[in-house]
């Protein structure tokens, strides 16, 4: 997931924000805005355009989230529903081993990811919940990537 480059809309009225400054990190979030600018359903859609102030149990300071994807989506109901989405690695969504033969730098990174995502996620639920939105976080699975 290491690829990062410039993404410009086909659709550039349904991005919420600069269309020109649209940046992708990985190649799942490239994949992820293609789909948001070429279907229907998704009326309105930005990249990284959304803050959530957060405290970090790592450092115990406010920091801001820029979650990945905003978007606003026309349900087969008819209803409109906003999603805040964030795209991760599913290793990512599990909590590390919690007792290592080895505590090497690796595994207490892997911890700090762990903990400063939750706390991102739990500040990204209490936002959505307080502006009628939901958040939801994609991993590969949801995303369709095989891997061979």
């Amino acid at each position: 997931m290491a690829y990062s480059g410039k993404y410009i809309p086909t659709n550039p009225k349904k991005y919420r924000g600069n269309p020109s400054k649209v940046i992708y990190r990985s190649l799942w979030e490239r994949k992820l805005m293609v789909y948001c600018d070429n279907n229907e359903k998704v009326l309105e859609w930005g990249s990284e355009e959304i803050i959530i102030p957060y405290i970090s149990p790592w450092d115990n300071k406010m920091h801001r989230y820029f979650p990945d994807f905003y978007m606003k989506v026309k349900q087969t109901s008819g209803n409109i529903k906003k999603f805040i989405i964030e795209v991760k690695p599913k290793y990512q969504c599990k909590p590390p081993t919690a007792n290592p033969s080895r505590k090497t730098k690796r595994w207490l990174n892997e911890v700090k990811t762990y903990t400063i995502n939750q706390a991102k996620w739990k500040y990204a639920n209490e936002f959505c919940e307080m502006n009628n939105m939901e958040f939801k976080v994609l991993t590969e699975d949801h995303l369709n990537i095989k891997y061979k």
